[in-house]
């Protein structure tokens, strides 16, 4: 039930990087914290130059524009070890698959409850379906 946002600078990506971030931040949110497979729904936005604004050296890591901005939008209940693992994960995944940096790639989890969920027709599915047909 993970919603991705995948946000870069227009231009600083091939498709092919940009088709290996997608698959390193499905993997991770399979393989780290036990998604189904074939929940997957991820929106990858390119912005103009100057309409994706970050600091350049926050917190001592260097940035490029070659940033990657993942934000995993996904119901409460992973530990912060999961969390951890999730993030090393995907920014190394990326990192060997790409020619992105791992210190290029930003991400923030935000969680909600499963009601906060409708994935069509106006029906809170998770709410209203047997949990064995939630796979």
């Amino acid at each position: 039930m993970p919603l991705i946002r995948i946000d870069v600078i227009e231009g600083q990506h091939s498709n092919a990087d940009l088709t290996e971030v997608s698959a390193a931040v499905h993997r991770g949110i399979v393989d780290v914290f036990g998604v189904p497979e074939r929940d997957q729904f991820q929106i990858i936005s390119e912005h103009r130059p100057g309409r994706l604004v970050y600091n350049k050296s926050y917190l001592g890591i260097e940035r490029t524009d070659r940033i990657v901005m993942v934000q995993v939008f996904f119901s409460t209940g992973r530990t912060d070890d999961q969390k951890k693992a999730f993030y090393a994960l995907v920014a190394k995944t990326i990192a060997d698959r790409t020619k992105i940096r791992a210190e290029d790639v930003m991400i923030s989890l935000i969680e909600n409850t499963r009601s906060d969920w409708s994935f069509g027709g106006g029906v809170a599915q998770y709410l209203t379906l047997p949990k064995e047909q939630w796979k």
